[in-house]
């Protein structure tokens, strides 16, 4: 029986979603572990995802007006048509070998069959529709498949409506389904039409997994962040962002401060530790009320084992005083200052984009 390492990320950018499936991909073909698989469960931010059979007219809204909301569009390599993804959706991406067992239609029948058990749990009869893919209450839809198989490694998977904010699926025809019969729905508004009680949405994440898991046949073991980091965004009297450029040996990217949280170690107290050691500023961090999970690239960390490497990472800004000097660290090769707007277009990583927006609003 293969492994199934169930990691639950909490929040995670869609663009590191993507790479997070890709390096797991790798380390299921290279096998290493031997004969393990990967289930992550999260959240996305709002993010619209056109899969290969989209039509971008199924997109209603204007994208100047979605990117004013705060949402963001993908076009994927996954089945289907456009999606919606945001907080309150529990977000279910197996990666497995299915080189054993190659069948499509098994499998895209377990990925639905998990989200029928998973609203039993809790009271409510979901079922498919012959002419639809999906989970459905009654005419309205509850949970949506889509997935891509290259030599039969999945990825992509399913999302789960537990109590997303559903005006967001009003700026979409949600998977291209445009018969006015049918609607979307969430469980925690047929629990709430009951009387019941709306679970929290890690209970329901630790359901599906039960059953996924059962489903896919495979022994479960659930595993943590391989690490534990920070990013602290330095931002200078005049509204300028500081970033460091690594060495080359270090991947020559800019970046803000980052860094591991040792042991023994709080988060503040790395955020500020690294802060004083890659720029030599001693300055108290302030919390940006933003975690989130990524795949840590291999040629990044030399120490570690191979296999996949995911880190959690909790961001923080400081304001460093007018006419402050930076001093960096031999980690980089030079530092920079930059418009919050020329951050963006620095920073290649979707979490670290995401951080300085938030230290420089």
């Amino acid at each position: 029986m293969r492994t199934l390492l169930v990691h639950r990320l909490g929040r995670v950018e869609y663009e590191d979603g993507l790479r997070l499936m890709a390096l797991a991909g790798e380390a299921v073909r290279a096998g290493t572990p031997p004969a393990t698989d990967f289930l992550f469960l999260l959240e996305h931010p709002p993010v619209l995802t056109l899969g290969r059979g989209a039509e971008k007219r199924h997109v209603i809204a204007s994208p100047d007006w979605l990117a004013k909301q705060g949402f963001e569009i993908y076009e994927t390599d996954r089945g289907g048509d456009v999606t919606y993804h945001g907080p309150g959706q529990a977000v279910a991406y197996p990666v497995l070998d299915l080189s054993a067992h190659p069948d499509v239609r098994k499998y895209v029948g377990a990925l639905e069959e998990s989200m029928i058990r998973a609203c039993a749990d809790y009271g409510v009869a979901a079922s498919r529709r012959e002419e639809h893919r999906g989970v459905w209450v009654g005419r309205k839809k509850i949970g949506a498949v889509g997935v891509h198989l290259a030599r039969w490694i999945t990825s992509h998977g399913l999302a789960f409506n537990v109590a997303p904010d559903m005006r967001h699926f009003q700026v979409i025809v949600p998977c291209g389904i445009a018969d006015p019969r049918l609607g979307v729905t969430s469980l925690a508004d047929e629990l709430s039409s009951r009387g019941r009680a709306v679970p929290a949405l890690a209970e329901v994440e630790e359901r599906l997994a039960h059953h996924l898991a059962a489903l896919f046949e495979r022994r479960r073991e659930d595993r943590g962040p391989n690490l534990r980091t920070v990013s602290v965004v330095p931002v200078g009297a005049d509204g300028r962002v500081l970033l460091l450029r690594r060495s080359a040996e270090h991947g020559g990217f800019w970046q803000p401060v980052t860094g591991r949280i040792e042991p023994g170690e709080g988060p503040d107290g790395a955020a500020r530790r690294e802060l004083l050691e890659e720029t030599g500023a001693d300055v108290p961090v302030t919390p940006l009320g933003y975690r989130h999970a990524f795949g840590l690239e291999p040629e990044l960390l030399r120490d570690v084992a191979p296999g996949l490497l995911v880190a959690e990472e909790t961001a923080f800004g400081a304001r460093l005083p007018p006419g402050f000097a930076c001093r960096i660290s031999d980690e980089h090769v030079e530092h920079a200052w930059f418009t919050p707007a020329e951050a963006q277009g620095k920073l290649g990583f979707a979490g670290l984009r995401r951080a300085s927006s938030l230290a420089t609003s």
